[in-house]
C-alpha cells in the first residue's frame, strides 16, 4: 500500500507538471472545523458537528475537517482533496493526524482524506465502508447531516475499537488496490515519456519559458505542491458561528500521502 500511494503523489506531481496550473483554488484556511460552501447544512447542524469535532480534538489531538463545496470546477475529486488537506494542513504538525471528509455537491463526490498518522486505525478499506455505508445511503435521501454525522461517529469509534472491517472488503480492497497500483504504473511511464520527449524537441526542457514561476503559490510548498502559501481567497467564515478567539485552527500537519477513499451519492 505505501507503494501504491508513493506512486499515485508522483503521477498527481507529474500532472501539474503538464497541466501546469490548477483550475480551482484552495480557499484560505477557516477558523472552523466545518465548512459548507454550500449551505447544505443549517447553523444547528453545523454548530452540532463543529462541537463534536473539536470536543474529538480535545480528547485525542486528532483533527477531522468537513468541507462541503459548490463544485469541484472540473477537478479531480482525489487531486483536488488531497491538495485542500495538505494546504489547510489538517493535524498535528508533529503527529500528522489530520482526515478531511470532503463533498461536492454538484459533482456527488465523497473523499475522506487520513494524515500519515491516522492510518494505522482508519485504513482505506474503512474509510471506503464509512463512505458506502453511512454516508452514501444518508445523502441518497437528502440527510446530510445524518450521513456526516454518522460518518465522525464511525471514525471516533474506529479509534476507539469498536468498528470492525468485514473479512470481505478488506479481501476486495486489496484487490482494487493491486489493479489501480497497475494502472498508476502505467500513467507514470506514459506521462514521463511524454515529458521526455518534449524537452527533448523543445531544446530548452520542460518548463524553460519560465512557465511556471508566476503562478501565485507562495514559498515552503514542495515541488510539486503548494504547502499552504499563497493562496488569498477571502477568508470570512462560512462553515459556523465559531470565530477565531477560541481554536487555534489547524496544527500545519503535511503528512497526507495519498491516503483514504472515495465515493458518489
Amino acid at each position: 500500500m505505501n507503494t501504491m500511494k508513493s506512486l499515485l503523489l508522483l503521477l498527481l506531481g507529474s500532472m501539474w507538471v503538464l497541466n501546469g496550473v490548477f483550475a480551482k483554488e484552495i480557499p484560505a484556511r477557516p477558523q472552523t472545523m466545518v465548512s459548507d460552501f454550500a449551505g447544505l447544512l443549517s447553523p444547528a447542524e453545523r454548530n452540532s458537528l463543529e462541537l463534536k469535532l473539536r470536543a474529538y480534538e480535545d480528547s485525542t489531538s486528532t483533527q477531522i475537517a468537513i468541507v462541503i463545496d459548490k463544485s469541484l470546477e472540473d477537478e479531480d475529486a482525489f487531486e483536488y482533496s488531497y491538495r485542500l488537506a495538505q494546504a489547510w494542513g489538517i493535524g498535528q504538525k508533529d503527529k500528522d493526524n489530520g482526515i478531511l471528509i470532503y463533498i461536492a455537491q454538484a459533482e456527488r463526490k465523497i473523499r475522506i482524506v487520513t494524515n500519515a498518522g491516522v492510518q494505522s486505525f482508519l485504513t482505506d478499506a474503512l474509510s471506503k465502508r464509512i463512505i458506502e455505508n453511512t454516508i452514501k445511503p444518508a445523502f441518497k435521501a437528502g440527510q446530510y447531516y445524518a450521513g456526516l454525522n454518522g460518518a465522525v461517529d464511525n471514525i471516533i469509534q474506529i479509534g476507539a475499537g469498536e468498528f470492525k472491517a468485514d473479512e470481505k472488503s478488506e479481501e476486495g480492497s486489496s484487490v482494487v488496490s493491486f489493479l489501480i497500483l497497475l494502472l498508476i504504473i502505467g500513467l507514470v511511464f506514459f506521462i514521463f515519456s511524454y515529458l521526455s520527449r518534449r524537452s527533448n524537441n523543445t531544446g530548452g526542457g520542460y518548463g524553460g519559458d519560465g512557465r511556471y514561476q508566476d503562478r501565485g503559490y507562495g514559498p515552503g510548498g514542495w515541488f510539486f505542491f503548494p504547502g499552504g502559501g499563497g493562496f488569498n481567497n477571502d477568508s470570512s467564515d462560512r462553515g459556523g458561528d465559531f470565530g477565531g478567539d477560541d481554536w487555534g485552527g489547524f496544527g500545519g500537519s503535511d503528512g497526507f500521502d495519498g491516503g483514504g477513499a472515495g465515493g458518489d451519492w
